[in-house]
Parts: structure tokens; sequence; C-alpha cells
């Protein structure tokens, strides 16, 4: 998701609660209690976004798992959850989200897209979702070049130092799901994939 420094004023230091009052239907996330303005994404960010919304649906739907798969879902972290609340490109959950619900529980693979420049706000965003108990994978896929990098929780619940790089030629594995593909189907229908 692409975020930039734009803010409007805002009360200092929110909860989420305040937070979701103050925003109405704004895109936002809110940082260690501080709103984040969220700039629209580019085309190509948007294509890879919606590929990725498809390709994993179908890929549960085929295996017959009722798990969701949501776009810009609001996601709480684990870690200073009361001033923080992220929204990454796009989360699956096995978990059913109840009526009136606003952040979608229990994620346990997030999707994000960085752009040239929010590639730091992203990343801070994916060493906050892997604070919550329930996340075993993170993708980051790349939206100038066909590349991507995977984070995935050991198997003692740790994470690894630095993500596994994956290039253009790469097979992804998202042992969450059980999905294995090449990594350029989620770039079908993008100028990185003609340019291929």
């Amino acid at each position: 998701m692409m975020t930039t420094a734009i803010r409007r004023k805002a009360p200092h230091h929110m909860t989420v609660d305040a937070f979701l009052a103050w925003a109405g239907d704004g895109r936002w996330d809110l940082v260690d209690g501080e709103p984040r303005a969220m700039a629209p994404a580019s085309a190509t960010h948007g294509i890879i976004q919606a590929r990725s919304a498809f390709m994993l649906t179908q890929h549960l739907q085929a295996r017959g798992r009722a798990w969701l798969v949501a776009t810009q879902p609001p996601i709480v972290p684990h870690v200073r959850a009361r001033s923080n609340m992220r929204v990454p490109d796009v989360a699956v959950t096995c978990s059913p989200v109840d009526a009136g619900r606003f952040a979608l529980p229990a994620p346990v693979l997030i999707v994000e897209i960085p752009s040239p420049t929010n590639e730091a706000e992203t990343w801070e965003n994916v060493w906050t979702y892997v604070s919550i108990p329930s996340v075993r994978e993170v993708l980051v896929l790349r939206s100038t070049t066909i590349a991507a990098e995977l984070l995935r929780r050991n198997a003692d619940g740790s994470w690894p130092q630095e993500p596994l790089p994956l290039d253009r030629d790469a097979t992804l594995h998202l042992d969450t799901i059980g999905l294995t593909c090449p990594l350029a189907a989620f770039y079908i229908g993008t100028h990185l994939a003609r340019a291929a």
C-alpha cells in the first residue's frame, strides 16, 4: 500500500477507537498513535493487488477452504495494539468476520506491494505484522520489477533475520495456504509481464 507523510489535523496520540471515529472512510494507517495518509496507488500496483487477491481466492476455493481473502483490510498488530492499525494490500484469514467488526481477525498471510516512494513505510509495516501470533507468512511483491521477498515463520515460531529473495524466474511456495506457482503469475496483465 502506498503511503505518504501527508497528515491532516488529528488529536495527539490517538487510540484505534479514536482513529476509527476520526478517519471515517479515508485511506489512513495509524502508526504509533499518529495517522498516516495513504496516497493513491499506481495502475500497475492496482493490477498486482487485484491479481494477488484473485489468485489467492481461486486457489482457496479450489481446495475447498472457506478462508477469506481481503483487499486493504485494517489489521491491528499484537504489539502496541491500542495505537496502531495498518492496512496491507491483501490478507488471508481462516477466521470468520463478524458483523460490525472493523479489523480483519487473525490474518495468516499478508501481501504488501511497496512503491519506490514508500519502501521504508512498507517494511515498517511488515516488521509490525510479524508481531501478530496468527501470521505465518508475509509476501512483499515489487511493483517496478517482477521480484519479491518472502518472510516465513520458522517451525519454532521465530522469524528469519532476512526475507527470502525471489526473482522473476522463481517458483513461489506459500506454505500457509499450500500454493505453489510461478512468481510471474502475480504480474499477468502488467507492463512488467509484457516486457519479459
